[in-house]
């Protein structure tokens, strides 16, 4: 309980609100505060007297009830003194208490601001580990208008959200998309998905860009989770055969992803269209290195990552060419992580028809293997020149993976399902013979059967990059004829070793053998540590 008076000293207590010091034993007049500070002294009966009717509390040297101004203390100053030391001490307590939570309703405020300004309209926020699932997590956009949530599968993360919008150097506003497209003009158009359309453009730095603009209806929750998971997948993986994310733009109901510019188009446009778009077909061993390339970048994905992704929708149309014909793998907007120490999951069917693994579209389930089957698939495709699904053809001939086993029973038949624009010799047909084998292998029926992709990039190495040793010279090669005899060789050897010593020079001038040193070296290279 505090005795005394107020200190005045109180009123110069700048973040001081409230005061309470009620149901005490406090006396004398209440200090002048503040207007916004509120002081609370109910229960002190003698607040506003000058004197105190209490008895002063007992000192060490004083018993309980014995008259005051004994053992020392003549006047009761030193109780007095007491008295208010205990005031102030409290007071300064309480203050500094007061203090601790200003400081922590600064702080909490702070990271609130900061958390709003991440939450704006252009941003995505990766929520871990919900649904009870640990290798899950949700993706929201947040602040949008739709207030739309999709869940995306990626990889465990740390404790703390991962936030895409630290990758603020890949935020791209829609005017800037809007002027390097020329308004999203048709004639910038590069092609139509069922994601929405691809524009081209460039930026003011001269970086060429492929643009895709999701379509107005596209806006569902499936929409929003293909566009998510795109941008989370390209900013975890960067490999020389998968196509790079330059930038995305989130803007009210406009979702947009950038891409580097690949000149050439897609494997379809050359392998089916070639004709219309007036292009050459492509030869074998073009062709060869292409599927190498395709090989290479899902082989990544697969293992050679810090995590394994699935893509789930290899297809032609799904691969890219730049200028010099190499290929890289596009469209991550139905790729799946599977989780540590696993090589499948669970999901909904998506994809491609004609591509997708049997036990994927009976049972939902997806492992690497379904990749290795599609990636079959793009082989026969690049070998006969047709689609995986071509209505224009008979009943039994549809289905490409079908007709194409049934074709490579005999070589008679394999022969003519090869595409007629391949230039064919005995080299040629050799290769041939291999992919397409490798093809069978790929689409077997049973996952288990498919070899990795490990296994078809040695494969499709070993054909595209086969040693050849140099062809020697005409005139010597290290120096030796191998039409002279050897005890001639000998002979030859000999002189040379006798006169190989003339090129050496003699003890006495080795000085001659050293360069001069250049005009403006120290005469001394030895450094201050003896070095």
């Amino acid at each position: 309980m505090l005795t005394g008076t107020i200190p005045d000293e109180l009123t110069n207590l700048s973040d001081l609100t409230i005061l309470d010091v009620s149901n005490n034993r406090l006396y004398g007049n209440i200090p002048k505060f503040r207007n916004n500070v509120q002081v609370e002294y109910a229960g002190n009966p003698d607040i506003g007297k000058n004197g105190s009717v209490y008895p002063p509390p007992a000192t060490p040297g004083t018993a309980p009830g014995s008259p005051s101004g004994t053992v020392g203390d003549s006047d009761g100053s030193g109780n007095k003194n007491l008295a208010t030391g205990k005031i102030v001490g409290s007071v300064i307590g309480f203050v500094c208490g007061l203090c601790m939570v200003g400081l922590g309703v600064f702080f909490y405020n702070r990271k609130q601001k900061r958390s709003s300004k991440v939450q704006s309209p252009n941003m995505m926020i990766i929520h871990p580990r919900h649904s009870g699932d640990q290798d899950a997590v949700k993706i929201t956009v947040a602040g949008s208008s739709a207030n739309i949530g999709a869940e995306s599968f990626t990889d465990s993360v740390g404790p703390s959200d991962i936030n895409l919008a630290r990758t603020e150097n890949m935020v791209i506003s829609i005017q800037v998309l809007s002027n390097v497209t020329n308004n999203f003009s048709e004639e910038n158009i590069l092609g139509r998905g069922g994601f929405g359309t691809v524009y081209k453009g460039e930026l003011h730095d001269g970086t060429k860009i492929a643009v895709k603009r999701m379509e107005s209806g596209v806006v569902s929750e499936k929409g929003l989770a293909e566009f998510m998971s795109e941008i989370a997948v390209l900013t975890k993986v960067r490999h020389r055969h998968l196509v790079a994310l330059i930038g995305y733009c989130l803007d009210g109901n406009e979702r947009l992803l950038v891409y580097e510019y690949m000149p050439q188009g897609t494997l379809s446009r050359h392998l089916f269209c070639w004709k219309e778009e007036g292009v050459k077909s492509l030869e074998w061993t073009r062709r060869l290195t292409i599927g190498l390339d395709v090989a290479r970048g899902v082989e990544y994905l697969h293992g050679l990552a810090h995590q394994c992704f699935i893509h789930r929708d290899l297809k032609p149309s799904n691969i890219l060419l730049g200028d010099d014909m190499r290929a890289k793998v596009a469209d991550f907007g139905l790729v799946r992580p599977a989780p540590e120490g696993k090589t499948s999951i669970e999901t909904r069917l998506a994809g491609t028809f004609g591509y997708l693994a049997p036990e994927y579209a009976v049972t939902g389930r997806v492992t690497t293997k379904v990749d290795v089957f599609s990636f079959g698939v793009i082989l026969m495709e690049m070998i006969t020149g047709r689609k995986a699904l071509d209505e224009t053809q008979p009943e039994d001939s549809l289905h490409l993976v079908t007709w194409f086993r049934r074709m490579h029973i005999n070589k008679d038949t394999f022969h003519k399902a090869i595409d007629p624009t391949i230039n064919l010799d005995e080299e040629t047909l050799g290769s041939i013979s291999t992919v397409a084998e490798l093809a069978g292998h790929c689409t077997a029926r049973e996952p288990y059967q498919r070899p990795d992709m490990g296994h078809v990039v040695n494969v499709l190495s070993s054909l595209t990059e086969i040693w050849k040793a140099a062809e020697p010279d005409s005139d010597d090669m290290y120096g030796i004829d191998f039409e002279t005899p050897l005890p001639e060789v000998l002979l030859k050897w000999q002189a040379f070793d006798g006169s190989s010593s003339s090129f050496l020079p003699s003890g006495d001038n080795t000085q001659t053998s050293i360069p001069t040193r250049p005009s403006g070296f120290a005469e001394s290279f030895t450094s201050a540590d003896g070095r």
